[in-house]
């Protein structure tokens, strides 16, 4: 742990200092694409955030690789360097692909040739999905795993780069979400043998997070740079990678003696965490595609209708919506790795905070809402609304006695 600790802290060093720099250079050649109808800034900034990602990753992997001899642990990872190669190979070309499309705006199909062949890199190295606990342990042909897995890493960068729409969104649910993944990766080597594929898989976590860290600074609300298509795509395809590396290689017979859980949870647990992780994301790509093909769109057609996008409509601020966003992540994804803590962790603490997160993330999330009808209720009862929404009760009314027929000051009094 140590170890990729250093090689986290090392790779967001390296990535702040590139963002910097791409950050300086940008400006100075003024790269930063015009203001579109759906975007939320409102002045001009430069989109090539997920640049420095990738030479902070690139240079990271490099890095370890170089020391990767002193240290017997990390040299498992690069004694078959073909799926490094792929991986690195494959982000390369989803970077280049980004960068493009955030210059000239690529049209989707485009985009979309361009994921699968990198995912398809990816894949070819062979990180795939070997196998799946579906009525025992399901293997499939090679050419049944390189497409389901492209299938996958497709579908994440996709379901990634739908969020990308807020300052400091996705390098924050990634940071999150790799946290957990990178914890639970390491449990299950230590639990195990340091002789599998969990180590291809925790070393891509731990500069993933690195590269996060790094760039977050420069991506806090209000954003400096954004990341682009380049950043998100990366990122997803990164995630992706050392989930795929995790599900399906493991016996599951194996998984329940380590995790001490009934067979069809310990079977389905390297399954069902990775997409915990990525549920929020996920949940927003499938609405968006469901809501465009209904409306006789593409389902890569852009709009402003994201969950981003709606809870800004609902009144949260920009600061809170990504708040939001953070939460959500965080209660499903410690949730689900709490269950891979078993026996030291009962199955009731897991369940617990599952619960009370999600019942708190919703409160909040909708509490603008309740604001909403108060003001509402407010106004139709001709109340004054911010009096409405204080926790004092508005003051009653003066009511001033009718004056007499006669009474002299009458006049001016009404005019009053």
């Amino acid at each position: 742990m140590t170890l990729l600790a250093l090689l986290g802290l090392f790779t967001a060093l390296v990535t702040f200092g590139l963002s910097w720099a791409v950050y300086r250079f940008a400006l100075r050649f003024k790269l930063h694409p015009a203001i579109r109808e759906r975007d939320v800034h409102t002045r001009p900034t430069p989109r090539l955030g997920g640049v420095a990602m990738f030479l902070g990753v690139l240079i990271a992997f490099g890095a370890a690789w170089l020391f990767a001899g002193r240290f017997p642990l990390l040299q498992i990872v690069f004694n078959d360097p073909k799926p490094v190669l792929g991986i690195l190979g494959g982000s390369l070309l989803i970077v280049v692909i980004g960068v493009v499309d955030d210059l000239v705006d690529l049209d989707w199909m485009t985009k979309l040739a361009g994921q699968m062949v990198a995912a398809g890199l990816v894949a070819w190295s062979g990180v795939q999905i070997l196998s799946l606990p579906i009525g025992g342990l399901t293997v499939w042909s090679p050419l049944t795993s390189v497409i389901i897995t492209v299938i996958v890493i497709v579908l994440t960068m996709n379901a990634i780069n739908f969020i990308d729409g807020l300052d400091g969104l996705v390098v924050g649910v990634a940071l999150i979400a790799n946290c957990v993944f990178l914890v639970y990766t390491y449990s299950i080597t230590v639990r195990t043998s340091p002789m599998n594929y969990f180590s291809l898989a925790s070393v891509i976590t731990a500069i993933l997070i690195g590269a996060c860290v790094g760039f977050l600074p420069l991506n806090w609300h209000p954003a400096r740079m954004f990341m682009g298509d380049a950043g998100a795509l990366l990122i997803g395809l990164l995630m992706s990678a050392s989930a795929v590396a995790v599900t399906g290689q493991f016996d599951p017979s194996t998984l329940q003696h380590v995790v001490g859980r009934a067979h069809l949870l310990s079977a389905f647990l390297p399954i069902v965490l990775p997409l915990a992780v990525l549920i929020v994301p996920f949940l927003d790509f499938g609405l968006a595609v469901v809501r465009r093909v209904n409306a006789g769109r593409s389902p890569m057609a852009a709009d402003r209708k994201h969950l981003h996008h709606r809870l800004l409509d609902m009144g949260h601020s920009h600061f809170h919506a990504v708040l939001i966003f953070y939460a959500w992540t965080a209660v499903i994804s410690i949730g689900m790795l709490l269950f891979s803590f078993s026996p030291v962790v009962p199955v009731w603490v897991a369940i617990a905070f599952v619960i009370v997160g999600l019942v708190v993330c919703t409160v909040v999330t909708l509490a603008p809402l309740g604001r909403r009808r108060t003001v509402m209720a407010a106004e139709a009862h001709g109340i004054d609304p911010e009096a409405s929404l204080t926790d004092a009760p508005p003051s009653s009314p003066v009511l001033m006695p009718a004056p007499r027929p006669d009474d002299p000051d009458r006049a001016r009094k009404e005019a009053s």
